[in-house]
């Protein structure tokens, strides 16, 4: 194979996610262009490989058993990024920190909700990333998108499907490469205001001095937020092993140091299992989940 990328054998992959959790990826690979991605379908395709696609591993846990066959990580590589007039096209690599940023200095408002999403822009609009009642959403003019077979085409805002916290690209075969976003012309300095105050609330709110996938459930419809739910439900500070539920926000379990895998499985069984003999809601993650987990209560124990 004629590879540009990089390649990597029995990756770590707690290197690879915020978690900073999981165990070896078999084959991990960072494609160096829309080529590379290419040939590394027809590759699997051909030889039966398993694949999976990651972007920064913000949403992202993955087994300490690893993940066997191929994981391809979409990074920098493709994160180009062009801003022209209001619309802002970037590769699906591209980091939401980074767009922020070339969006304010260009005087552009629609990414302040961003600001502290540790994902890279692909991954935020296959969930539909979003805070303070904002989302991708709202910004997405089109993806172009790269099927199992290397074809390339276009889908349109309208044919995305969003919802909270999902879209369409959730269950189609393919693999984001690019997104055009349209934004709407500000004073750059009103958005940096609006960029710092979202910022220092998060500082405020949320346990930022801990590796995290952010939140862990998704909020219940027609109900309160689902940390409010967890605290009500005495869960703040619940712990096994080196995972925490965290007493600052409780809809977000922390990695004190040496967290596994089994660990957060572990705390998120607890806690849905703590908020339904409550409130009679099963809480629904918000993460995904990557790598064969198996289940056993005893873990819990």
């Amino acid at each position: 194979m004629k590879l540009k990328g990089r390649v990597h054998f029995q990756e770590p992959m707690e290197h690879h996610t915020t978690w900073r959790i999981g165990g070896p990826a078999e084959v991990l690979v960072e494609p160096a262009d829309q080529e590379d991605l290419a040939l590394l379908l027809r590759l699997a395709r051909k030889e039966g490989i398993p694949l999976n696609f990651i972007g920064n591993g913000s949403n992202l846990l993955v087994s300490d058993a690893g993940v066997p066959g191929m994981v391809v990580k979409i990074g920098q590589a493709l994160g180009e990024v062009k801003v022209e007039g209001r619309r802002l096209r970037a590769g699906a690599g591209a980091k939401l920190a980074r767009l922020a940023a070339l969006a304010q200095a260009a005087g552009l408002s629609g990414l302040e909700f961003t600001c502290g999403i540790p994902a890279s822009l692909g991954g935020a609009v296959v969930m539909n990333a979003g805070a303070a009642g904002q989302s991708m959403a709202e910004v997405v003019r089109w993806v172009k998108v790269m099927d199992l077979e290397g074809r390339v085409e276009i889908l349109r805002g309208e044919e995305l499907g969003f919802g909270y916290r999902q879209s369409v690209l959730q269950h189609l075969p393919v693999v984001v490469l690019e997104v055009e976003l349209e934004l709407c012309p500000d004073d750059p300095a009103a958005v940096a205001r609006r960029m710092t105050a979202v910022w220092q609330k998060r500082q405020l709110t949320q346990p930022l001095e801990y590796p995290s996938a952010g939140s862990v459930f998704k909020n219940p419809p027609g109900a309160p937020a689902a940390g409010k739910l967890i605290e009500l439900a005495g869960g703040k500070g619940l712990r096994v092993g080196e995972a925490m539920v965290s007493p600052k926000h409780a809809n977000f379990i922390v990695n004190l140091g040496r967290a596994r895998a089994t660990d957060v499985l572990c705390l998120i069984r607890r806690v849905q299992s703590l908020v339904e003999a409550k409130f009679g809601i099963k809480l629904e993650p918000e993460v995904k989940f990557l790598g064969p987990f198996g289940w056993d209560g005893e873990i819990c124990a």
